[in-house]
């Protein structure tokens, strides 16, 4: 699955392979051990793969039900009549499959994949960028696609990256596509940002949207045993961005999300990884017991995985 998508979470592997998150997690360090692969915060990807930018094709079967979630919160947030940027990205493109309802409504974009999305709403009007296509993710980039942003005024941008952190903010790994998000950012009044779980912590090369720009982060809850992510939510809650957490089941607010005004402690809201108890005497039986069997259903997972 890494070597055909590029990345892969370990919620969308972990259901794959028909087993706990906890035990992916260990089966993945047992790959990266062996080069197979590199860790990253919820996910892993090919060695080497921190700069390396998937595809739209890889990118639109990675964390597609987080996704979703995402956009439904994102979607209510949007008012009828309303003027709004929408970047590029596969996030955003099911964010703009869900604005087709509201009436009135203005998107200007640089994305073909949003525009696309919201080619027959007769009641939302689309205003695309120039620029030049940049065929992997299917976004009008380069100068003229800054120049037609000049002089424009909206409410909101809704934005995605390939990485967001507390201490630098957004970040994607395409020069190109940063200075064009940087013209996004710059004609809106406020930022929200649209990043998964998977994001959390990671840091690209180009920075397109800082901390302190960012008024509200829509993302999903990280699975219980991912601190880090769940740190990262909590830095940035502290630095005054709003967070709201989509539930991935039956709706958890107001647009399917938990509602996390500024200033509050997300990190109290999410499962915290479980402790690490002693082992239950009797647990080890020898080289025919739990452990045995546990050790071999591993290995034979791990080779599963390599073949995936």
């Amino acid at each position: 699955m890494v070597r055909a998508n590029g990345a892969v979470s370990l919620r969308e592997l972990a259901r794959v392979v028909q087993t706990s998150e906890v035990t992916v997690r260990r089966d993945v360090r047992a790959l990266e051990a062996e080069g197979l692969l590199d860790r990253r915060h919820g996910g892993a990807v090919l060695p080497g793969g921190f700069t390396r930018e998937s595809g739209f094709p890889q990118k639109s079967h990675l964390a597609t039900a987080e996704k979703t979630a995402i956009a439904d919160v994102a979607a209510s947030l949007v008012e009828e009549g309303e003027a709004i940027v929408v970047g590029a990205g596969t996030t955003t493109q099911e964010l703009a499959r869900r604005l087709a309802r509201v009436p009135g409504l203005t998107v200007v974009t640089n994305s073909l994949l949003v525009a696309q999305a919201l080619a027959h709403a007769n009641r939302v009007e689309v205003v695309m960028t120039g620029g030049t296509l940049r065929g992997s993710n299917y976004a009008l980039v380069g100068s003229g696609a800054e120049q037609s942003l000049q002089g424009l005024r909206v409410s909101r941008a809704f934005l995605s990256g390939s990485g967001l952190t507390a201490e630098r903010g957004l970040s994607t790994s395409n020069m190109l596509s940063a200075s064009v998000d940087r013209a996004l950012v710059q004609a809106a009044a406020e930022v929200v940002v649209l990043a998964d779980h998977t994001k959390l912590g990671s840091d690209t090369m180009f920075q397109t949207v800082p901390t302190d720009v960012i008024t509200r982060l829509v993302t999903d809850e990280p699975p219980a045993h991912d601190e880090r992510a769940a740190t990262e939510l909590q830095a940035l809650a502290d630095q005054g961005v709003q967070i709201a957490v989509a539930g991935m089941g039956a709706a958890a607010g107001p647009g399917g999300g938990e509602q996390l005004p500024q200033g509050a402690r997300p990190r109290r809201d999410m499962p915290l990884p479980v402790q690490r108890g002693r082992m239950a005497a009797g647990q080890f039986r020898g080289p025919g017991g739990a452990m045995a069997a546990e050790t071999l259903e591993r290995t034979a997972r791990v080779a599963d995985m390599r073949r995936r």
